[in-house]
């Protein structure tokens, strides 16, 4: 048996212990640091964000920017259905509601046209949107914020699995009000742990910053006029992000290029759909994820576990989840999540992969295709 195939396996650059090494060096092991310092920088550097606040994980950015919005009890957000939960998690975390807004099939992300119908019609204005570019692939950004501006909704770009995606060669993450970016451990790039909240607006990453770390007043004793968060990364974590971003464009270029091998031998399987990629954008393809019309995809995923190699289906859609519909949570529907979840596939798109790894899963998936 070969050895396992991951969905998307940590892929190192080479750097990280030499940076690593520095910190311990420096003794600087806490979340202060130049190493934090530079992982910032270098996120501002390649997005073109103006400010940069790296913190303990994508979900504590999303919180921040929530906090630092006054977003709070009562208050409605809408967000994208099609989500992993750490999208929406920190809306409960502000004792506010979640609003869940379904998908379109050009994009598979969030439907801008559902969002327009819902905002013209709602009695109850929402405070905020958070859309997430789902799999590394943009959504219609570009008209999602427009429609926020015209109806005064604050945007937050969650682009946790989208760094490096670009509209038109900006980046997705700062078309908003905040953006996030998620370095988790199956993330295109990882520090094993961490997140980084992104705004034009340099008083609201401050007041992020502030809250980041205890909301401690600018006092040499301990002073607290508000209560924080532990939210900030460590320098250690850092360093590992210093050395990945220097990898960014070649790891992107890997998972487009796994996605071609996959489309190549996939090509004349008449009843595959893979996710698609919007005129003038460039998703990251952090994951290859298709929908299968006939098959069922617990049928490719046990196939290809026995032949070692991870798969997943889509995500489960937030509207569909026991915990929110527990919570009546409000949900503005088409269907289109519920067939993605009904019907997809999450595919093995590790960085270190081989077309000979893509071969081998594509062989296996059109053996156990339905007849």
């Amino acid at each position: 048996m070969n050895n396992r195939l991951f969905l998307s396996a940590p892929h190192m650059s080479g750097k990280e212990l030499e940076y690593i090494k520095k910190v311990f060096e420096s003794n600087y092991i806490a979340p202060l640091g130049e190493y934090v310092n530079k992982f910032e920088d270098s996120i501002k550097a390649y997005t073109g964000a103006k400010n940069a606040l790296a913190v303990s994980s994508g979900t504590a950015a999303i919180h921040l920017a929530l906090r630092v919005l006054g977003i709070g009890v009562g208050d409605d957000v809408l967000a994208s259905t099609f989500t992993f939960i750490g999208s929406v998690n920190a809306i409960v975390y502000q004792n506010a509601n979640p609003v869940f807004i379904d998908s379109d099939k050009e994009t598979w992300n969030l439907c801008p046209k559902l969002l327009e119908e819902y905002l013209s019609n709602c009695s109850k204005k929402p405070k905020a949107l958070i859309v997430t570019h789902l799999y590394g692939q943009c959504a219609n950004i570009v008209e999602i914020a427009r429609i926020c501006k015209k109806y005064k909704v604050y945007l937050i770009e969650d682009a946790a699995e989208s760094l490096g995606a670009t509209v038109d060669g900006k980046h997705t993450g700062t078309f908003g009000d905040f953006g996030i970016y998620s370095f988790n451990g199956n993330k295109i790039l990882t520090t094993s742990g961490g997140g980084i909240l992104v705004s034009n607006n340099k008083e609201w990453i401050d007041k992020a910053k502030f809250y980041s770390t205890q909301a401690k007043e600018n006092y040499i004793y301990y002073e607290h006029e508000e209560y924080g968060y532990n939210y900030r990364m460590s320098n250690v974590l850092a360093a590992i992000g210093v050395a990945q971003m220097e990898v960014i464009e070649e790891r992107i270029g890997k998972k487009r290029e796994i996605f071609n091998w996959y489309k190549e031998f996939l090509l004349n399987v008449q009843e595959i759909q893979f996710m698609p990629e919007l005129e003038n954008t460039r998703g990251n393809r952090w994951l290859t994820t298709l929908v299968f019309e006939k098959t069922n995809y617990k049928k490719i995923l046990e196939h290809l576990e026995k032949i070692n190699v991870e798969s997943r289906p889509l995500w489960k859609p937030m509207h569909l989840q026991p915990l929110f519909i527990k919570e009546n949570s409000k949900s503005f529907l088409n269907g289109v999540s519920e067939e993605l979840f009904n019907k997809g596939l999450c595919l093995a798109s590790s960085t270190t992969m081989t077309k000979n790894d893509v071969q081998l899963i594509c062989e296996t998936i059109k053996i156990n295709l339905d007849k």
